[in-house]
């Protein structure tokens, strides 16, 4: 078979993993569906991979076997990581690979470039200019999605970090990779150009991402997602690979649609999330006078009374269940309910959780019924007639503060409205407020009842509770 017949069988393989990506990433949109449009798109990658090994421009012997390396460690670590990371470590997992596939999108650009370099042969202009754009974004993507997971993983200060004059400070430095970008254009034989804009983009990374507390996390792991996708696609343009521009289109703009859905549901623009500085970490909160404002507690007892004889329960879940490991517990004590005549539904906010789509995650996990999960909108319309919301681990996206006062910095956030159901019950470990450091006008409203405790052993306690009473009577 001649070159040129294998390169069109590589590019049709190509067009074939091309398809089941599109396809994969389309089964996402439902968790019914999300399961199988994964395993569509792992096959694509399969695929893309395998017909990549037949390029006639990889030279056998020792290219197959540091290819082989590649593959196999990579797969061996992913497996290894996808039996072992907890499900509340999720979204710094995320952030990591965010962040590994800008590096691999900038070494990919300096390896051409040495290559090209080494060949001294005439850069195109085109190239040379891809070369920069999946550098300087790669390398960006890197050390800001570092900082977001080390933020999401605790060994950073989850409250922004404002640097004085950080504003002026960004703009100098990103200034600086426009003009060592600008260099290595001109002058592409001169890798210290290279690795001047890789060094300067780290460093805008790492001013763009401490700025931003934990409340944002969502937006900024959506937004780094993106960015490695635009990385991707610039280093398939240097490579000249259809399959990686392709793919990196598709995670750029799936990542620039997140990161507006997230902005959207906050009520924020994506310039505020990065410059705004807003985002501070929990605290015990009190009352502008100092006084800790008056709420009703109850005990697992009382709140199992009240579970068991409810005919509509709506389940409001953020981090807090994740951090608990409760999924299953929660399962366990919507199925009693649902068993026993109850119509149970669960809402989830889209930035609930540490990254989009946390929640969702977390509750498939458990094997919740795919038809008992309720958006936003969706929710909203079901909560006035609930005769009780359970809160468990959630706090801002259901603070009405966002409806009701213009000076709150959530103020026209869209909220899930646990606020307007007949009875409500959260579930927290204390009083203290969420990553937006905020206080919680829903916990002191007469219809709220606070159930203080780890929400894991609090869900048994009531599954306990409210199994008995079934049972009973």
């Amino acid at each position: 078979m001649s070159d040129e017949d294998l390169i069109n069988l590589i590019n049709a393989a190509y067009v074939v993993a091309a398809v089941l990506f599109i396809w994969g990433m389309a089964q996402l949109r439902r968790p019914s569906t999300a399961r199988r449009g994964n395993q569509y798109a792992a096959v694509g990658m399969a695929i893309a991979v395998g017909a990549t090994l037949f390029n006639p421009g990889i030279d056998g012997g020792s290219a197959f076997i540091w290819i082989a390396a590649g593959i196999l460690s990579g797969a061996i670590i992913g497996a290894f990581l996808a039996r072992t990371v907890e499900m509340t470590q999720m979204p710094e997992m995320v952030a990591v690979f965010n962040g590994f596939g800008g590096l691999a999108s900038a070494l990919v650009a300096g390896a051409e470039l040495i290559r090209l370099n080494d060949l001294d042969a005439d850069i195109d202009l085109d190239i040379v200019i891809t070369i920069a754009l999946s550098t300087a974004i790669g390398a960006l993507t890197l050390s800001g999605s570092i900082v977001a997971a080390a933020k999401l993983h605790g060994t950073m200060n989850t409250n922004p970090i404002l640097i004085p004059a950080r504003n002026i400070v960004s703009l100098v430095v990103a200034a600086a990779v426009l003009a060592f970008g600008v260099l290595l254009i001109v002058d592409p034989d001169a890798t210290v150009w290279y690795i001047a804009l890789a060094a300067a983009a780290l460093l805008l990374g790492y001013l763009v991402a401490i700025p931003i507390g934990g409340a944002d996390m969502p937006v900024l792991v959506a937004l780094f997602n993106s960015y490695s996708g635009l990385a991707a696609a610039a280093a398939g343009f240097v490579i000249g690979n259809d399959v990686l521009i392709i793919t990196g289109a598709l995670v750029g703009a799936s990542g620039l649609i997140l990161t507006s859905i997230m902005t959207r549901a906050m009520n924020r623009s994506v310039t505020n999330v990065m410059f705004g500085g807003f985002g501070q970490s929990g605290a015990d909160v009190t009352s502008g006078d100092g006084e800790q404002r008056p709420y009703r507690s109850v005990n697992a007892d009382d709140a199992g009374v009240m579970l068991a004889y409810a005919n509509s329960a709506v389940f409001v879940v953020g981090y807090g269940l994740a951090v608990a490991q409760a999924q299953h517990d929660l399962r366990a004590l919507a199925d009693i309910m649902t068993n026993k005549g109850c119509d149970v539904k669960y809402g989830i906010h889209p930035v609930a959780g540490r990254m989009p789509g946390h929640m969702n995650v977390l509750l498939a996990e458990a094997d919740v019924p795919y038809d008992q999960l309720y958006d936003i909108e969706e929710i909203n319309r079901e909560l006035e007639n609930a005769e009780i919301a359970v809160v468990i681990g959630a706090n801002d996206v259901v603070n009405p503060q966002a409806r009701s006062n213009p000076g709150s910095p959530i103020y026209g956030m869209p909220i899930i409205d646990v606020d307007k159901a007949a009875n409500v019950i959260v579930m927290k470990r204390s009083m203290a407020s969420g990553f937006s450091g905020i206080d919680n006008d829903l916990f002191y409203l007469d219809q709220t009842s606070m159930l203080f405790g780890d929400a894991k052993k609090s869900l048994k306690s009531l599954v306990t509770e409210v199994e008995d009473l079934v049972k009973n009577g």
